[in-house]
């Protein structure tokens, strides 16, 4: 068993409960942290035989430009993606961020932790 993850991930996107918030748009980061098994690509040295992080980038990157009402289901569906391709994973872990949330006081930011385990 072992772990590939992708952490702080930065992009600009149109999410949010509000209407401005899917109007003006904010900072967002996300952190994905997925176990599969490993022994393969460690003894092969192919990139066949493992998890593309390229490949995840991409997926997380398909997912932040639609708009979504909630952090929560960013996450899913960021889960959802990367589940779809490749489907050896064990687990996976998602973290999403918000920066400055529109909540009336000072929040450095707000997060959402989604994990699954398959």
């Amino acid at each position: 068993m072992g772990q590939i993850a992708l952490e702080g991930m930065e992009f600009f996107a149109y999410h949010g409960h509000f209407d401005e918030e899917q109007k003006i748009g904010n900072k967002y980061s996300i952190d994905v942290t997925i176990e599969a098994d490993l022994s393969a690509p460690a003894s092969s040295d192919s990139l066949r035989d493992t998890i593309d992080y390229g490949d995840v980038y991409q997926m997380v990157n398909a997912v932040m430009k639609k708009k979504h009402r909630l952090l929560e289901h960013v996450g899913h569906e960021i889960i959802a993606s990367v589940k779809a391709k490749f489907k050896h994973i064990e687990k996976i872990n998602v973290v999403v961020s918000k920066f400055n949330p529109p909540i009336g006081g000072v929040c450095h930011k707000a997060k959402v932790v989604l994990e699954e385990v398959f």
